[in-house]
């Protein structure tokens, strides 16, 4: 397989030229911030909390064995620019896979551990990859029956390793990848490079890729820092590091900072409380979940809340009793607007008032430019809503699919999101709704028409539309409204999780609600009028 030869944008000489005057992009890579930060922090700790699998390990242990990946990745004919793709949880063997292919210069495409056969075959055929590396079990996921059931051809990637080894045929362990003593000098790969490809689902069945440089990843971390998000003390993650929030919030922004890595691999509130208390660290950033988990635990004292302290939270709905609760036992904490595509669109600092770090989703960030429009393109008046349209250093150059990018941005380089929010009078915009046909689950987006896809296979269902349900928990959840063909019996919860297992969908994609209805809301055309359905919910969960 060859190298994947994409239509990538390219950012407009003016908006270059400011980027880099302005100090929102540099020349930096994602090379040489781990390799600066690895070699500079010999005995910083790396940790990972585990029931099964805990590490613990130096961020001089890090850099030899990242050294020795890479250089097996090399010896096996892996090289600069060539796609690797990998799936694993958050462990020590996916934080070598994540430095050492930063080292070799390759374009990285993680994949959330939960994602099953259906999402990882596609995205392994779609990227381009050449290599692909897992575990070959972790708790109930046997990734190698995953792996032999994404129907990726055995000729359609040139190397394939698992962790434990006991892999099919044509694998091989992941330990014997790497080539310990291997004097490997690091590349230099070219900043306008791309370095990570994230998929994201969308209104498309399948994730799309979106596609990152050196550079845009760089100035998303650079706005991380501004915002104060990455923090002064040690954080322990628990967000997947398959997915952006943990790969940078987990790998990649302690390496910048100077501070030890702190992973868990399964999030168990009491046993982070106890992290929190033996290491007088941070934690539950990210989606609300992380947070109100810890808050609820019967565990947490006053000691655990100091020790917090302040908290970014974003990736999800955001309830505004999460923050007030936050806030009245002492806990900062402000709220962020980004996507896959355009990571750190807005935010606050831990400095702006509390109106705004809690109740909005903040001001556009260095070198960001929002527009909020109409459906014809125009901008709307303040207290209007409207679109999100934004562009900015951190802006992706792309998709995989170069049809993709056309649709989603214009030719002055603006991504039109999908998202609908409302600007006050100081500039703050609040997301309101989406034009976008997806959930946010505890941060992670769910396609509704790749749900809606299986479950119209489902024999009596004759029409489904799938929606947003407001969820206290994980920001939101999966609500399926079917009808039904008339005589039919409806299908459970069990069969329907039962038939999606089945189609190799991701656990995390279910509907944790089926609704049979009579009629569904429609437009005069007959188009299914889900902001309807998303309404009703949102009105069931206000009155309790």
């Amino acid at each position: 397989m060859t190298r994947p030869d994409w239509e990538l944008r390219e950012t407009a000489p003016d908006l270059r030229a400011r980027y880099l005057a302005e100090g929102h992009w540099t020349d930096d890579t994602l090379t040489t911030h781990v390799v600066r930060g690895l070699s500079a922090n010999p005995t910083l700790d790396f940790r990972v909390w585990s029931h099964t699998r805990p590490a613990h390990f130096t961020f001089a242990d890090c850099d030899r064995l990242a050294r020795g990946l890479a250089a097996g990745l090399k010896a096996r004919g892996i090289g600069e620019g060539d796609v690797v793709a990998f799936q694993m949880p958050n462990c020590f063997e996916a934080s070598i896979t994540f430095y050492g292919a930063a080292m070799l210069g390759v374009v990285l495409v993680p994949i959330v551990h939960f994602y099953g056969p259906k999402e990882v075959g596609h995205i392994l055929r779609e990227s381009g990859a050449k290599a692909f590396l897992s575990f070959d079990r972790f708790g109930s996921r046997d990734f190698v029956a995953d792996y032999e059931k994404s129907s990726v051809g055995a000729d359609a990637l040139e190397l394939v390793a698992f962790v434990g080894g006991h892999g099919p045929a044509g694998t091989i362990g992941f330990d014997d990848l790497i080539l310990e003593g291997a004097d490997f000098t690091p590349v230099m790969p070219d900043p306008d490079s791309p370095a990570v490809v994230g998929y994201t689902s969308g209104t498309t069945s399948d994730p799309k890729g979106v596609v990152h440089t050196h550079r845009t990843l760089n100035g998303e971390m650079i706005h991380m820092s501004r915002m104060g998000a990455l923090g002064i003390r040690p954080t322990l993650v628990g967000a997947p590091v398959g997915h952006a929030i943990g790969m940078q919030g987990g790998l990649l922004a302690p390496v910048l900072r100077g501070m030890p890595v702190f992973l868990i691999d399964q999030w168990d509130p009491g046993m982070v409380l106890d992290i929190i208390e033996e290491f007088h660290c941070t934690s539950g950033s990210g989606s609300t979940y992380f947070l109100t988990s810890l808050l609820d635990h019967p565990k947490c004292t006053e000691a655990h809340i100091r020790s917090i302290e302040k908290v970014g939270m974003g990736g999800s709905a955001i309830p505004a009793a999460v923050a007030d609760r936050a806030e009245a036992l002492g806990i900062k904490l402000l709220r962020s607007y980004g996507s896959t595509e355009h990571p750190s669109t807005t935010g606050s600092t831990f400095d702006d008032p509390r109106e705004q770090r809690n109740y909005t989703d903040g001001v556009p960030l260095g070198g960001v430019e929002v527009r909020l429009v109409d459906d014809d393109g125009h901008d709307v008046p303040d207290g209007e809503p409207g679109e999100i349209w934004s562009r900015g250093p951190d802006l992706f150059v792309g998709y995989t699919n170069a049809a993709l990018t056309k649709i989603a941005v214009d030719p002055d380089g603006w991504y039109a999101s999908g998202d609908i929010a409302i600007r006050d009078e100081h500039g703050a915009i609040t997301i309101t709704d989406r034009k976008k046909d997806i959930i946010i689950r505890g941060g992670e987006n769910i396609s509704a028409a790749e749900v809606e896809e299986l479950l119209q296979k489902i024999p009596g269902i004759s029409e489904v539309a799938v929606v947003a349900a407001p969820d206290a928990r994980l920001g939101e959840h999966a609500c399926a409204f079917v009808r039904l063909i008339p005589g039919s019996p409806a299908p459970s919860i069990d069969q329907v999780r039962e038939h999606l297992t089945a189609a190799g969908l991701a656990r995390q994609k279910f509907p944790e609600e089926i609704r049979v209805e009579d009629e569904l809301p429609r437009t005069a055309s007959g188009k299914i009028q889900k902001f309807v359905l998303r309404d009703r919910l949102r009105k069931e969960a206000a009155a309790g």
